[in-house]
This record gives C-alpha cells, sequence and structure tokens, in this order.
C-alpha cells in the first residue's frame, strides 16, 4: 500500500533527524535544549519572550531550559539596556562552538550521502529542496 505524501514526508525527516543524531558533544542535553541553544546561536541576543514563542513553549519553561543551558555553560543572559525590565539571551563561546560544530558535522555527513547517491537523485533531490523550503515557510506560519 502506499502511503500518502504527508506521511512519507513525516516519517522521511523523522529518519533523517535520527540518522543525523550523534552521540558527542550536545548530546547530553535534551532536545529541546538543543533546539534553544540554536535559537540562540541564529537570533541573539533574543528575548526571552520572544525565544519562548519561537520554541512554542511558555515562559517558565523557557526559564527552565536557559537556566539549564546557563549552567551547562553555553549561553548567559543579560539586561536588556533597552529596557532594563527585559533579560537578553546570547550563546558564550562554547554554546557557539557546540552549535557551529553540529552543523558542520550534519552538513558534512549529509554531503557524504549525497555523493554516494547515483546523480540522477542528486538532482531530483536539489530541485526538490526549494520546494521543501516553501513547505516549511507555510508550516512555520501555520502556527
Amino acid at each position: 500500500m502506499k502511503r500518502d505524501l504527508a506521511t512519507r514526508l513525516n516519517s522521511a525527516t523523522v529518519h533523517v533527524n535520527r540518522a543525523l543524531r550523534r552521540p558527542g558533544a550536545g548530546e547530553d542535553l535534551a532536545a529541546e535544549h538543543r533546539s534553544a541553544l540554536s535559537v540562540v546561536f541564529f537570533m541573539a541576543p533574543i528575548r526571552m519572550g520572544a525565544l519562548a514563542a519561537v520554541e512554542r513553549v511558555g515562559a517558565p519553561a523557557m526559564t527552565r531550559t536557559v537556566g539549564i543551558l546557563e549552567r551547562a555553560g553555553l549561553v548567559r543572559r543579560r539586561v536588556d539596556a533597552a529596557d532594563e525590565r527585559a533579560v537578553l539571551i546570547e550563546p558564550t563561546a562554547t554554546g557557539a562552538r557546540m552549535v557551529r560544530e553540529g552543523r558542520d558535522d550534519r552538513v558534512r555527513r549529509i554531503a557524504a550521502a549525497l555523493r554516494r547517491m547515483p546523480g540522477s537523485s542528486r538532482a531530483r533531490l536539489a530541485k526538490s529542496v526549494d520546494d521543501l523550503e516553501l513547505l516549511v515557510s507555510l508550516l512555520e506560519r501555520a502556527r
């Protein structure tokens, strides 16, 4: 029985993410903590409320997550000079390095797998990336 496109895409993304997980740096962090660290890295400095909104969790949960990341030496908090009531979160050098190294490792592994694919498969996959990016955009807007 042929599964529908949405089911196949869901399964493929789950399996790609699982295949790219690698024991090592950052693996002692829960997935939601790694995700928050990545958001901080790419959007820093970011307010606690904005980080919670991006991660789709409440402020108390994000405060706990940031505390875990802070104790691990991966992020730091500072007062927002524009509004001293607000806190900004930014990565430490260690946190930034963890995100960069993780991304670089995943990109290397994807590139190696792509090289093992037949040229025709790589070409079809390359043509589909724009459509996948559009799908991501639509899904993010539907939140």
